[in-house]
This record gives C-alpha cells, sequence and structure tokens, in this order.
C-alpha cells in the first residue's frame, strides 16, 4: 500500500513539472497550464522509493502521462532523469526523477504489467499518525497473467520514440507513453499494456511491454 502525509511539499511537484517538461521532445502543451487529471502508485517491495504516474492536460484536450519516483537520497547515474528536489514536510528532502529512468520504477512497472497487476492502495496520513483509506484518481491494470515471467530491466538503453520512452535490453522494451492514447485499441500481438481508467476514460493506454 502507499502512504500519502498529508504535510507541506515545497515546490509542488506540478511546480517541478511546470520547470521541467518545457525541454522534453514530445511535450507541445503550455506549462502554464498544467491541470491534473489524477495520479496512480506502485509499491516498491523495499519501501523506499515512492513510485507515482502523473496523468494532466496543459492548456488544451492533450492527456499527458508523466510517472515520478521519490528518493531520499541521488539516484545512481540518474543525472539525466532528475526533474527537481523537494521538502517534505515529513521525510525531508526528496530527489524526483523521470521514473523511466529509474531501475525501481522499470521493475515494478514491467512487473505490474506482465503479471496482470494493478495500482496500490491508497492510505492518507495525517500529522497523528492516523490513516485512512482514499480512492486513486487514476486506476490502472496491466494486461498479463499472473504466471508472466518477467525480464530483467536494470541495466538498458533509455531513449526517445516519438511521443514514448524506451528502456530496451536484448530480450524486452518497456515504452512509457507520454501522451495517452484515451480510446486505444487492442494491444498488438506480443505486446502487453498498462491501461488507465478515470472519469471520462476507460482503457487509457499509458505504458506497454514486449518481452
Amino acid at each position: 500500500m502507499s502512504i500519502i502525509h498529508r504535510t507541506t511539499l515545497s515546490p509542488s511537484k506540478y511546480d517541478l513539472l511546470a520547470a521541467w517538461l518545457p525541454a522534453q521532445p514530445w511535450f507541445t502543451g503550455d506549462a502554464g497550464r498544467l491541470e491534473p487529471i489524477g495520479a496512480y502508485r506502485f509499491d516498491d517491495t523495499e519501501g523506499e522509493v515512492g513510485l507515482e504516474g502523473h496523468v494532466f492536460t496543459a492548456g488544451d484536450d492533450t492527456v499527458y502521462h508523466v510517472p515520478l519516483s521519490y528518493r531520499g537520497a541521488p539516484l545512481e547515474d540518474g543525472d539525466d532523469f532528475v526533474v527537481g528536489t523537494m521538502e517534505h514536510g515529513v521525510l525531508g528532502t526528496r530527489w524526483a526523477y523521470d521514473a523511466i529512468g529509474d531501475p525501481v520504477f522499470r521493475a515494478v512497472l514491467a512487473g505490474a504489467i506482465a503479471r496482470g497487476e494493478t495500482g496500490s492502495r491508497e492510505y492518507s496520513q495525517d500529522a497523528e499518525g492516523n490513516t485512512a483509506e482514499r480512492e486513486p484518481s487514476v486506476r490502472v491494470r496491466g494486461a498479463g497473467a499472473a504466471a508472466e515471467l518477467v525480464p530483467e530491466l536494470a541495466a538498458v538503453r533509455v531513449s526517445a520514440e516519438g511521443t514514448a520512452s524506451i528502456a530496451e535490453t536484448e530480450f524486452a522494451l518497456l515504452a512509457v507513453h507520454r501522451v495517452v492514447v484515451v480510446d486505444a485499441g487492442d494491444d498488438p500481438a506480443g505486446t502487453l499494456s498498462l491501461r488507465g481508467e478515470w472519469p471520462g476514460a476507460v482503457g487509457a493506454l499509458l505504458a506497454s511491454f514486449n518481452i
């Protein structure tokens, strides 16, 4: 499960995104007009890295998808993927990364797609430590089956292909789709997808995995 602390965050996640997005080749919106649609979360089994996928618009009807990973210390060899740092009222300094460059996110995303898993359950926690479950604003599910084997994705080549970011090895290709295909059709042969759902969208294509 994911714990979301009710506390201060400076700068906010969307302030970081507004500064980072104009330099991304797939972004054509207005970074000053970001409007959140929602987010989903995955659990890091080690409990160290926060994993959150943001879905939003930027001044028009185009829907963007940016997964971020949050760490308590800099990611080794992660300079090319850093989005910025934030001061969290409970956790202290957090380093935010474009999650396609984070091996923890890649492993969790690939596993969720290949094994047909959903996003994590979310709980908010107040200053006294009281928790309450909340509904995810974006629900996600992978297209695979429980017994599917997941190739290793620690050492990858990361590149851009159109509006997707690709993490690739000799044996597998993981794609994060930055511009969301809301009315995507069925998965092509040999491809498994991560689909999202929120008000007004069902089956939106967020990521895909070829193995």
